[in-house]
């Protein structure tokens, strides 16, 4: 398996969130990537080689000119405009039905962020553009005859959508790759998302389409963010009807529960017969990880990722992985290492 990174996620490095009315230390920081690259030479998880540069198109592909232009200037118009040196972070949140795209630069970060845990400093930008090339370039691999690839990707992105950021996604790294592979071969792709929460930005790109499946194995919205998507009723719109399925779980979810329904995705995903897989591997899913428990999360141990890898490699398709979440930093090496490796037997 070849690994792609790169230390310019360093860039993005905000000091703080605004979470439940409070404003603590970042959960999403660089020593993730720290620890995850030191996990994966201590295993000898393949070799690690740097992104090739892709240019904006296939990420103008998946998202909104108006929120590239966005991503790319606030910073620096936020501190112009007055706002807090430190990270821009919205004051106020925008309800889309009923709102208009705003250019005031203490006005955008409210309509273009669907909440306040995405703060943005002045190397986000670069930092999730090559989070994007890293995607990018296991996806080239992929369609180059390579078997396996995984895009260590942060800041992550499976909360991005088409014009929005939040849950700390700027880029949709998944959907950004699973395009790419779609448009170089002409064939279908699918999404397998297993991180703990709901991939709400994946699936509202690809809600209406049909050459993409998304499959999201998370906690149930009823009790957990990003709340307001994520249920078992949503399977997709107008040419994508049947083709977004999401299996919500309830709070501590363990291996059985988890296994099933990781059985249900693959026969799913098996029926559907893409060329290429693309899994949003999130690690939130573990047992005390400090975001997940925030609202009671599921009871997986480091022993349950491989079993989970060898499920997945059961399928037999080329795989993409891209790294979304996972904050319980101690075990998070040793959990990425774990799913590869049982991608990989």
């Amino acid at each position: 398996m070849i690994v792609v990174a790169s230390d310019d996620h360093f860039r993005h490095n905000p000091p703080h969130e605004f979470l439940d009315g409070a404003l603590i230390p970042i959960y999403e920081t660089p020593a993730r990537v720290t620890i995850i690259r030191a996990a994966l030479e201590r295993a000898a998880i393949g070799t690690i080689v740097e992104p090739r540069a892709f240019g904006i198109e296939p990420v103008r592909a998946i998202h909104d000119d108006g929120y590239l232009s966005y991503l790319e200037t606030i910073y620096t118009r936020w501190i112009v405009a007055g706002g807090a040196s430190e990270a821009v972070i919205p004051g106020t949140l925008a309800v889309r039905w009923m709102s208009r795209p705003h250019d005031h630069p203490l006005a955008a970060p409210g309509y273009y962020t669907f909440d306040t845990c995405a703060p943005i400093v002045a190397g986000t930008y670069a930092a999730a553009r090559a989070a994007a090339d890293i995607a990018l370039t296991g996806a080239e691999l992929l369609v180059t005859g390579h078997r396996a690839a995984y895009a260590l990707c942060r800041p992550p992105g499976h909360h991005a959508g088409r014009d929005l950021g939040g849950g700390y996604c700027f880029l949709n790294n998944a959907a950004i790759a699973a395009e790419y592979l779609v448009h170089a071969t002409g064939t279908r792709c699918a999404i397998l998302d297993i991180d703990f929460h709901h991939g709400n930005g994946t699936q509202q790109i690809f809600y209406e389409r049909s050459d993409v499946l998304f499959v999201s194995i998370h906690a149930s919205p009823v009790y957990q963010y990003p709340f307001f998507l994520g249920y078992a009723e949503e399977r997709g719109a107008g040419a994508g009807e049947g083709y977004n399925l999401n299996l919500p779980l309830d709070p501590g979810a363990g291996n059985r529960e988890y296994l099933a329904a990781l059985d249900r995705a693959l026969d799913a995903i098996a029926e559907f017969a893409p060329r290429f897989l693309v899994l949003s591997a999130g690690f939130d899913t573990f047992e005390g990880d400090p975001v997940a428990n925030h609202g009671s999360g599921f009871a997986l141990s480091t022993a349950d990722y491989p079993v989970i890898g060898r499920r997945i490699a059961a399928l037999n398709l080329p795989t993409l992985v891209v790294q979304e979440g996972g904050y319980a930093i101690d075990a998070l090496g040793d959990n990425v290492v774990g799913l590869l490796q049982g991608l990989e037997e």
